[in-house]
């Protein structure tokens, strides 16, 4: 570690990693209640559950961008952070509005709109948050060194705190409101989310492989352009069935098919790193989950993207258990193994030891890998038949569920799985052996340091 303002971003790391064991014990609890229906209705119902799954989820992978960008921006603008102090205030904002939140799921007080359930104060908080966040790397960057990773990440970071404005806008008329919503939603997850995605890669690429910059940086430019072009107008196939013109349904079906490029250039481009690198790193697990966050993203939110993505197949598909399969295997590849891979590869330099506990992280990474892929299996199988049953056929939609209840506990099965991943990751980042604590005084081998 170069830098002594960096630290901050370990608080931001152990912040992402609570909640991260949070969503996912939150996500196995929801997939029991596919299972048995009545579980904790009265006590906990499914609703609130989901919400506190879904908007851990939201909150620390932000985290874990937040954490990652104080990282990475002292190192790449070779200056120290603007204000640490900021950065704090803000990790305690984000942090007050996440309790906050949860608080008042758990009373049944929430906007009722997917992903923006929060209350209006939290949302402010949110807003408050990332005002502090972009004033303080912009200013650190602005007064550093400029490299086309901080200026895409800024970008990426810029326009997702933006976006956000969205959040505030809920018109009366609902095919409006879900446009605004979408706003949000697909154009954080399917465009400046990428953004943010494509420049932590390249940092964790540039650092892990050794391949000369020029080359990362071209590579970069490439996959944020394909990100913008498609991405923008592919918020169309959300535009399909809302009440929203007919053209949608032509311009969301070719930008969407074209979504898929910018996740195969970022595979293509972390194979290709790996393959011309020159240096053998030490953290053998940061560079697992680095590949396995672009390998997964393309299938996930490439792949399975397009499965359901042209208008002809969404009008049978849409709100499916499909959709399900892809959510959940495009978060996971594209974000959540991001994020993983970052706190891999910084947490040994932030706490001033060798990269640690490397084949429980690993072990972790197949686990998690596998249940997910598992899962996604499952649920898009189940999804084949809803949509031929409820959709083609007709049957009632409570009929339905009773016959994908074999698939629900495979998906149950498959979750599990990726709890006893996420719970072996955390105890291989947070819990290390004597043997690899660096002794005081001695020579420190950390890479970057």
């Amino acid at each position: 570690m170069k830098y002594q303002s960096q630290k901050v971003a370990l608080y931001y790391f152990l912040a992402a990693i609570a909640l991260f064991g949070i969503q996912v014990l939150g996500g196995l609890l929801a997939g029991w209640v596919y299972v048995s229906p009545n579980f904790l209705s009265e006590i906990l119902p499914f609703n609130i559950i989901r919400m506190i799954h879904t908007n851990a989820l939201i909150v620390w992978l932000l985290l874990g961008f937040f954490g990652a960008a104080y990282f990475l921006i002292p190192e790449e603008s070779e200056r120290e952070i603007y204000s640490v102090k900021l950065a704090y205030i803000q990790l305690i904002i984000l942090l007050v509005g996440t309790l906050g939140a949860v608080g008042s799921y758990l009373v049944g007080i929430h906007g009722g709109r997917e992903f923006l359930e929060q209350p209006l104060w939290v949302k402010f908080g949110i807003l408050v948050a990332a005002l502090i966040f972009l004033f303080n790397v912009s200013m650190t960057v602005l007064a550093g060194k400029k490299t086309a990773i901080t200026n895409v990440l800024l970008m990426g970071l810029w326009l997702l705190s933006l976006l956000w404005v969205f959040a505030f806008i809920n018109p009366d008329n609902l095919s409006l409101d879900k446009m605004y919503w979408w706003f949000v939603v697909h154009l954080w997850v399917e465009a400046t989310w990428e953004l943010v995605m494509a420049a932590i890669l390249a940092f964790l690429l540039l650092k892990l492989t050794g391949v000369d910059r020029e080359v990362v940086e071209k590579w970069l430019y490439v996959i944020v352009a394909t990100a913008l072009f498609s991405g923008i107008l592919g918020t169309g196939h959300h535009f399909y069935w809302i009440g929203l013109p007919g053209y949608w349904q032509w311009i969301g079906s070719i930008f969407s098919t074209l979504e898929v490029i910018p996740f195969f250039l970022m595979m293509s481009f972390a194979f290709v790193m790996v393959w011309k690198g020159r240096k053998n790193h030490p953290n053998k697990a940061a560079l697992l989950w680095s590949l396995g966050a672009s390998t997964v993203a393309f299938f996930g939110a490439g792949v399975w993207g397009f499965l359901h993505t042209l208008h002809g197949v969404n009008f049978y598909s849409h709100g499916t258990q499909i959709t399900a399969a892809h959510g959940h295997l495009a978060f996971y590849g594209a974000y959540v193994a991001l994020n993983l891979a970052v706190f891999t590869y910084a947490m040994p330099m932030l706490r001033g030891r060798m990269p640690y506990n490397q084949v429980l992280n690993m072990a972790s990474f197949w686990l998690m890998t596998g249940g997910m892929a598992f899962m996604t299996f499952v649920l898009t199988f189940a999804g084949t038949i809803q949509t031929h049953m409820q959709r083609v056929v007709g049957d009632y939609y409570m009929d339905v569920q009773d016959s994908l209840s074999v698939f629900y506990l495979m998906r149950f099965g498959a979750g599990a799985a990726v709890v006893i991943g996420a719970l072996l990751f955390i105890y291989a980042m947070l819990v290390v052996r004597k043997d690899e604590v660096i002794a005081p005084g001695a020579a420190s081998s950390v890479p970057g340091e």
